[in-house]
């Protein structure tokens, strides 16, 4: 693996490639389960994020699930 930039919330961001969006994930502190991915403009189900490989340039949107009522 070597480090690349691939594009998270509009912010280049170092990440270890190739990885999946799980890996990226956990790298940056995040729980896959409580997070909405979008990858290159294509919503990702959670059930994909650990088959889902992620390569330079890549751009993803990363929004936090917040509980709450």
């Amino acid at each position: 693996m070597n480090s690349q930039s691939i594009v998270a919330n509009g912010r280049p961001t170092e990440a270890n490639l190739p990885c999946t969006i799980e890996q990226f994930l956990v790298a940056q502190g995040l729980l896959p389960r409580s997070v909405v991915v979008e990858h290159n403009g294509e919503a990702v189900a959670p059930s994909e994020f650990s088959r889902r490989q992620l390569n330079a340039g890549d751009r993803l949107e990363i929004v936090k699930i917040v509980a709450g009522g």
